[in-house]
């Protein structure tokens, strides 16, 4: 894991999970006052999505529920624990390519498709996503070319001018002044669940920040964890999604932290930059 570019956008993005809002102490910033009532539509909406673009072309909005894709490899092989290499970190470094600010130019092989995976998991789940201009760049990158029209449509009509406004967001996915919608994904640890040279599917584990940080923001800054799964094909000599699906989980259980201020969360999404990830 290297550092890369910095999130610099402040749009909103879709995602999954529920955890508790902590309510801010007496005297501190009014940002989180009121108790969450469930889950952030934005996120939820891509929980609900899991898109799935595989040889049709459209995407199905719904949960996929539990993978019951079996491994072809020996170390991810059901019914069996994997070992202590197939958890450990591989040590290979991150690729130094991008396209479109997206980290490119993955090896030909697992653990190539793993750091595609990863690297694909930040983006299609991230601020970026609702922005119209940096969404179509996205697409472009990140999936096979003869999925990409039917994705992009379907994704911008489900990012629409009426929802980008409920989430207190314009048409470019920006959110009102005084107030930053945040929406990152950071990879826990990866998965292969079937592999060969030409395709692999992959699971991606995450855990993630989304809401409004803002004074008046009545869906403050929270976290969730979620599994992303990515089909992957090799294409134009890199690892290209074909479709990509989400569920909640595995989360573990919250802890009891202090929540930050609205300053700071906002401060904070905007001075740490992400990363460049490899297996």
């Amino acid at each position: 894991m290297s550092p890369g570019d910095e999130h610099e956008t402040s749009g909103g993005y879709g995602g999954t999970g529920q955890t508790r809002t902590h309510l801010p102490q007496s005297g501190t910033d009014i940002y989180g006052g009121a108790r969450r009532g469930g889950r952030s539509s934005s996120r939820s909406l891509v929980t609900v999505v899991g898109v799935v673009v595989l040889l049709i072309a459209a995407i199905a909005f719904a949960n996929r529920g539990d993978d019951t894709s079996t491994s072809n490899d020996s170390t991810t092989s059901s019914g069996s624990k994997p070992d202590a290499a197939s958890t450990a970190a591989s040590g290979t470094k991150p690729v130094q390519t991008k396209a479109n600010g997206i980290p490119s130019g993955f090896s030909h092989d697992q653990q190539g498709a793993e750091s595609a995976a990863t690297n694909y998991a930040t983006v299609l789940v991230s601020a970026d996503i609702l922005k119209p201009a940096r969404r179509t760049e996205i697409v472009r990158q990140v999936f096979v070319a003869d999925q990409q029209t039917a994705l992009q449509n379907s994704l911008d009509q489900a990012y629409s001018k009426d929802f980008l406004s409920k989430l207190g967001l314009d048409a470019n996915g920006d959110a009102a002044a005084g107030s930053t919608y945040i929406s990152r994904t950071v990879p826990v640890g990866t998965k292969v669940t079937n592999y060969s040279d030409t395709a692999a599917t992959v699971e991606v584990w995450c855990t993630g920040l989304y809401g409004t940080a803002g004074a008046s923001s009545t869906n403050p800054v929270t976290s969730d964890w979620f599994t992303l799964t990515l089909q992957l094909h090799w294409a134009d000599n890199d690892w290209k999604a074909d479709s990509f699906s989400q569920k909640d989980g595995p989360a573990p259980v919250p802890g009891d932290n202090k929540a930050s201020t609205a300053d700071a969360m906002a401060k904070a999404v905007q001075e740490y930059g992400g990363f460049t990830y490899a297996r």
